[in-house]
């Protein structure tokens, strides 16, 4: 079966990338741990931002690792197993090994992470850029 590119516009040109990753994001969702994204209003401290939270109950400092990778922000979760000291009668909450993947615009910088109550909390932020139109001169065809 033959694959159709979704961005396929003759007016679309140079988004090969962005239809990348937008396979890579489709291929990597399974839905743990669950999250909220939410935008923070703009202060006189800060620009505008973005805020994504992780449920990460029952892991520590330790086991959470939160990265930037090629435009992607990349967060981890490991947690060693523990079952050689605890018996258990019901296990319920699983300790399973996570990653989970947010491909960043440009420009979009992470500046900081917080866990607290077993809530991990990621701020975004974009700086404010001038967006000024550009004059593009028409040379005259003729080469040297």
């Amino acid at each position: 079966m033959s694959r159709i590119p979704a961005l396929t516009s003759p007016f679309l040109l140079g988004f090969e990338e962005i239809e990348r990753t937008l396979e890579r994001v489709v291929k990597g969702s399974d839905g743990y741990p669950p999250y909220n994204i939410e935008r923070l209003p703009k202060s006189d401290a800060r620009p505008e931002c973005l805020r994504i939270t992780l449920a990460v109950a029952g892991f520590s400092r330790s086991e959470l690792d939160v990265t930037v990778e090629d435009k992607e922000l990349v967060i981890r979760g490991r947690q060693a197993e523990d079952t050689k000291e605890r018996v258990f009668l019901h296990r319920g909450i699983a300790s399973r090994q996570f990653q989970r993947t947010f491909v960043l615009a440009d420009g979009m910088e992470v500046v900081g992470a917080e866990l607290t109550d077993g809530l991990l909390s990621v701020d975004l932020e974009r700086p404010d850029t001038a967006r000024t139109p550009r004059r593009v001169e028409i040379s005259n065809g003729k080469t040297a």
